[in-house]
């Protein structure tokens, strides 16, 4: 039973973990290479990871999005989509994606004269389910060493934190002046249950155990 009470909360635990990591904003450091539009299928359960601004979108099975494509210092491939999130989730209230599109076509370079940018973004790539990460913003930065700290999502963490702490102290606090010592009361009644079945018990076989 305990493995059972560990498991359920270890994946209640990881489902808030993947939730915040998806919904967070990121930050890459890139070097943007190209852009371009699409048209994308948004149908299926893989819908979810794409952008509903309007209810038209939302009607849509396929629709033209918007793509960023490019390259961290390492070498690694990134490709961006970029949708507007409008008044949905997450509370981005991204309407920009016209200008974002053409800043990341002035920051486009090659790897000769490269233009290091740091692209702000959310949610995940896969390559199996076609799914990439929506781009908020891109800004250009002097080299691909930059340090960046997030300090939003440490802020935030830290708040979600007081509130779990200030909840669970005072569920602790409720459960020790009215749980418990109904528990306790309940277990006290059943022990003093148990005690008189006993002496019942002893009772009738000394009566009916006479010779």
């Amino acid at each position: 039973m305990r493995y059972i009470r560990w498991t359920i909360w270890a994946l209640f635990w990881l489902s808030i973990a993947g939730f915040l990591h998806y919904t967070l904003p990121q930050h890459d450091v890139v070097r943007i290479v190209n852009t371009y539009e699409e048209s994308t299928s948004v149908s299926g359960w893989t819908r979810m990871f794409w952008s509903t601004p309007d209810d038209q979108a939302a009607a849509e099975t396929t629709r033209f999005v918007q793509f960023i494509q490019a390259v961290r210092p390492n070498g690694d491939v990134e490709v961006y989509r970029n949708e507007d999130t409008g008044w949905s989730w997450p509370p981005y209230f991204k309407f920009d994606t016209a200008n974002l599109y053409a800043e990341a076509n002035d920051l486009v370079s090659t790897s000769a004269a490269p233009k290091w940018t740091v692209m702000t973004h959310y949610g995940w790539r896969n390559e199996v389910l076609s799914i990439f990460p929506n781009a908020i913003a891109v800004r250009p930065v002097v080299s691909p060493d930059v340090r960046i700290i997030p300090w939003f999502n440490i802020g935030l963490l830290l708040v979600l934190f007081a509130i779990f702490w200030a909840i669970r102290v005072r569920w602790l606090r409720f459960r020790a002046r009215r749980i418990d010592p109904v528990l306790n009361d309940v277990g006290e009644a059943f022990d003093a249950a148990g005690d008189q079945i006993s002496d019942t018990r002893g009772w009738l076989g000394r009566q009916f155990g006479r010779k």
